[in-house]
């Protein structure tokens, strides 16, 4: 068939949602079907079948289409480490750290790679389905566009743009990227459809045919609010999310670099657990039961970023009244004796003095590690990943938290402070059920069931509510 694109009026339009959907919808016809997304930016990674690292909502989508993710589903993948700085990740192996101001000199060369990806998918599958980012309205970024019409213009891909009436102005959204990008690249869009609506879609009717007057491409319809959707794992910070349940009170740091925050996703939708996402400047509630500390893009600014709102204080306290701390990838390395970085390669060169609640040292140094992996942890069987650079040793990893086989992780004397580099590890029932009952909690299990009931039922409110065979029929064109 070919492919389509699903490009946005902005960020968190619902893009990656859209794509999940269509992708399983797609394959509920009976189609072969691959997302693809040419540029993507997250510090939420997952390590592909292939041994590389791609954007975890490219992860679900392969997981909507019935397929293992491998690195041609995010060719480029750029991973923020500072406010202006990102490592940049090409087809799954990270190749450059790049200042904003440098990027764009990269283009050239990254479009050549992206399109690579893109053929080796297309003719693998009946369709493709491919993710913009940002909008393409963002006419500054045009030149050398590889996200959206630039790719779509290399690759010759019709294009459906997704407009969010959640947040207000969705008619301008919508008529404005028209007036305001190229001709040619507006030629490239083959209509609209309308997302995140709460009420009768009905009562748009009108705004609805003014676009479609305005703008002369056609709609695709008005998708209704999914409120299963908190059921999925979610890729961008803004999603971060805390949980309506009641018990264990699970407090998790939100870093100023946060990474692979999924992890937690299996926390919240447990009727057992509280978890809070604890915001810079909050103080650590004296109920709290366990504090996750998660993963970073940059474990030494991070771990400044976490004294300077206080909380190492905060934890001590925690663990005065009897509290429990986990600490996941980059959390774990923050809670040792010290982080050395002599060559630099988590941000500057030196060296920072951890939390001290583990005895251990980190040194950055060796080659990422990305690797999926099983074992056992804390006696319960468990699949996870790795996905970290730097080594761990010291008196406190004769106590691994896991063997998979070899001891990974570390456990404090008195078993209240745990740190390891698994990813991925609340996703696996067993493990959760096991992890919760130490610390008197009952687990429910079937998350990963309910991960892939949650987007059959997504396909079925899009199939219910868009021209989803229009949509893809696109791809024909």
């Amino acid at each position: 068939m070919g492919a389509v694109m699903i490009q946005g009026t902005g960020s968190n339009v619902g893009k990656s949602l859209l794509v999940a959907g269509l992708c399983r919808a797609a394959r509920l016809r009976g189609l072969s079907v691959a997302p693809f997304k040419p540029q993507n930016m997250s510090n939420n990674a997952a390590v592909t079948a292939d041994g590389g690292e791609i954007g975890r909502a490219q992860a679900l989508q392969a997981r909507a289409s019935g397929l293992e993710p491998v690195c041609d589903m995010n060719p480029v993948l750029l991973k923020p480490e500072t406010d202006t700085g990102a490592q940049v990740v090409v087809q799954g192996r990270a190749v450059a750290r790049a200042e904003a101001r440098d990027y764009a000199a990269l283009k050239p060369r990254l479009l050549t790679a992206v399109m690579e990806s893109f053929d080796r998918l297309r003719a693998a599958h009946d369709l493709v389905i491919v993710e913009g980012a940002g909008s393409p309205a963002e006419v500054n970024l045009r030149p050398r566009d590889i996200a959206n019409m630039g790719f779509a213009r290399a690759a010759n891909v019709p294009v459906v743009l997704a407009g969010d009436i959640d947040r207000g102005g969705v008619i301008a959204q919508i008529v404005g990227t028209q007036a305001v990008i190229d001709p040619e690249d507006a030629a490239m869009v083959r209509g609209f459809l309308i997302n995140k609506f709460r009420g009768d879609p009905r009562l748009f009717d009108d705004g609805y045919r003014f676009i479609a007057e305005r703008t002369g491409w056609p709609g695709f319809g008005v998708l209704p609010w999914f409120r299963d959707a908190i059921r999925l794992p979610a890729e961008d910070a803004v999603d971060l999310r805390a949980s309506r349940g009641a018990g264990l009170n699970v407090v998790c740091l939100t870093l100023s670099r946060i990474a692979n925050f999924d992890d937690l996703d299996p926390l919240a939708a447990e009727p057992g657990v509280r978890l809070t996402m604890l915001g810079p400047g909050q103080v650590l509630p004296g109920d709290t039961d366990l504090v996750v500390i998660p993963g970073t893009k940059s474990t030494r600014g991070d771990l400044d970023f976490l004294r300077a709102q206080g909380w190492h204080i905060d934890l001590q306290a925690h663990l005065r009244r009897g509290g429990h701390v986990l600490g996941l990838c980059g959390g774990y390395q923050m809670l040792g004796r010290a982080i050395r970085d002599p060559q630099g390669t988590d941000g500057l060169p030196g060296e920072s003095e951890g939390l001290g609640l583990l005895e251990v040292t980190t040194e950055m140094a060796g080659a990422k590690r990305l690797e999926r992996v099983s074992g056992t942890a804390l006696g319960q069987p468990l699949n996870g990943y790795e996905i970290h650079m730097g080594r761990t040793e010291g008196p406190d990893c004769a106590r691994p938290f896991a063997h998979l086989p070899g001891p990974d992780g570390a456990i404090s004397s008195d078993g209240r402070v745990m740190g390891t580099y698994l990813h991925g590890l609340f996703a696996d029932d067993r493990f959760r059920a096991g992890f919760l009952a130490r610390l008197g909690t009952a687990s429910q299990p079937g998350y990963e069931a309910g991960v892939e009931e949650t987007l059959d039922l997504l396909a079925d409110h899009m199939e219910r509510h868009l021209d989803v065979g229009a949509i893809l029929g696109l791809a024909r064109s």
